[in-house]
């Protein structure tokens, strides 16, 4: 496969296009006991949350061990690292002194910071159900860009308000453990209005080049049946157009404004802020039909036979370690999709994750797996996308949340026990391409 490859070098993209690779704090950096807690932190810290009832109370120790980790960056000749700032480390006594040295350190190394501002890691005593959250996220967000802002030329402000809300929420699945159902929906109001603050707050500290990192793929219909069209329909507003419609046309989808709390109409024009740029997580697409009772459905998670649909299995695709079908086609599907959805509100688009989890140092279907959705990447660019970066999930193997560390999707393997670092065959593979794209 590295042979393959070599003969046959990654696409052109644009000049400027940006390579990066991709972490979240909660699942890389440790030092718990170095922060105020989080809502993961109490949710890791009951029985059955996590499968292998691990915490990320040390996971990587990237807080102790940043010094390595840029150094692979350097080594692996990425332009940008996207990263992800605590809140509540932020909230705790010389947090942000943590992200200066970090800052600092990519600077000198050549690779550019790309600070997410909200993974998932919401301070213990918040909470997105109430409104208040989202304002004092924006004040969160303007002091760490006044502390960052001369160095960061890039920003984002949520990770994945979709799955935050569907997981953390209505499902019970991942933290906080709400099971909400349709009731989760002013968690996603909120977040989204957290968002448009946020970019406001950024915008008043002197800060650009502004986007945020939604979670987005195709939906497929089982069937033809009328009923299954409908079903497929009706996911792809809940994990799609949710999150889209409001942050690029300023409005949500027919139906779904006066399920929202407060004054949606004066909301919405904060949520749909311009944007820089429009960030995309892409790991899969969904085939949905009508609903048939419960189902391993949505990320590999149990599904309430209440919801509208059902979420089949995708078969005669090649499956990642977790399960989840390999469909980089899909890929340039979506985003041609996206193009002729939104037309010119659809700023110039990031890939801000995309990854797979396998096991072993030799992960020649990781290789697989990149090259692929690198070259489906190029063919949407090629039918017009604007597209101006792509970002691997993820730089090392972490604590992949309910799963804990069963997962592993990073370049450089983590032993859990030493924290030793040793870069894959995929790390190499991307740093060898990487040299060539010079």
């Amino acid at each position: 496969m590295i042979a393959r490859m070599a003969t046959n070098p990654l696409p052109q993209f644009p000049p400027g296009f940006l390579w990066g690779v991709s972490t979240s704090a909660h699942q890389i950096e440790g030092a718990a006991g170095e922060r105020a807690p989080s809502v993961w932190d109490a949710f890791t810290a009951e029985p059955g949350h996590v499968k292998d009832g691990s915490t990320a109370a040390v996971a990587c120790d990237h807080y102790h061990r940043y010094p390595e980790d840029v150094e692979l960056l350097a080594e692996l000749g990425v332009d940008a690292y996207r990263f992800s700032v605590s809140w509540p480390r932020v909230n705790s006594p010389g947090g942000l002194d943590f992200y200066d040295r970090l800052v600092d350190a990519l600077c000198a190394a050549g690779v550019r910071p790309v600070p997410t501002l909200f993974h998932w890691d919401l301070p213990v005593e918040l909470d997105w159900l109430d409104r208040d959250t989202a304002e004092r996220f924006a004040a969160y967000a303007g002091t760490v860009a006044e502390r960052l802002g001369d160095r960061v030329t890039k920003w984002i402000t949520l990770n994945e308000p979709a799955e935050h809300t569907l997981l953390g929420h209505a499902l019970g699945a991942h933290a906080p453990g709400g099971r909400l159902l349709f009731d989760a929906l002013p968690v996603a109001h909120h977040q989204l209005l957290a968002h448009g603050l946020a970019v406001r707050a950024l915008r008043a500290a002197g800060a650009g080049d502004i986007g945020i990192a939604n979670s987005h793929g195709p939906t497929w219909a089982a069937s033809s049946r009328a009923e299954d069209v409908a079903a497929a329909d009706f996911y792809d507003l809940l994990l799609n157009r949710l999150f889209a419609d409001p942050v690029l046309l300023g409005r949500y989808p027919e139906g779904i404004e006066a399920l929202m709390p407060g004054d949606v109409e004066a909301d919405l024009k904060v949520i749909g802020e311009p944007l820089d740029w429009y960030g995309i997580n892409y790991y899969q697409p969904t085939r949905v039909g009508a609903p048939e009772g419960t189902e391993i459905g949505f990320g590999g998670f149990r599904l309430p036979a209440e919801l509208p649909f059902t979420v089949h299995e995708l078969e005669g695709y090649p499956v990642t370690d977790f399960g989840w079908p390999v469909v980089p086609e899909a890929l340039t599907e979506l985003l041609t999709g996206f193009r002729e959805r939104y037309g010119d509100r659809l700023p110039p688009v990031v890939i801000t994750e995309n990854g797979c989890s396998y096991d072993g140092i030799d992960d020649q279907e990781r290789i697989t797996f990149l090259d692929g959705h690198v070259r489906a990447l190029h063919r949407a660019s090629e039918q017009g996308v604007d597209v101006r970066g792509y970002f691997v999930w993820s730089l090392l193997d972490n604590f992949e949340w309910a799963e804990g560390y069963a997962r592993r999707f990073g370049l450089v393997h983590v032993d859990f026990d030493t924290l030793e670092r040793t870069p894959k065959a995929s790390y190499r593979w991307l740093r060898d391409a990487l040299r060539t794209r010079r």
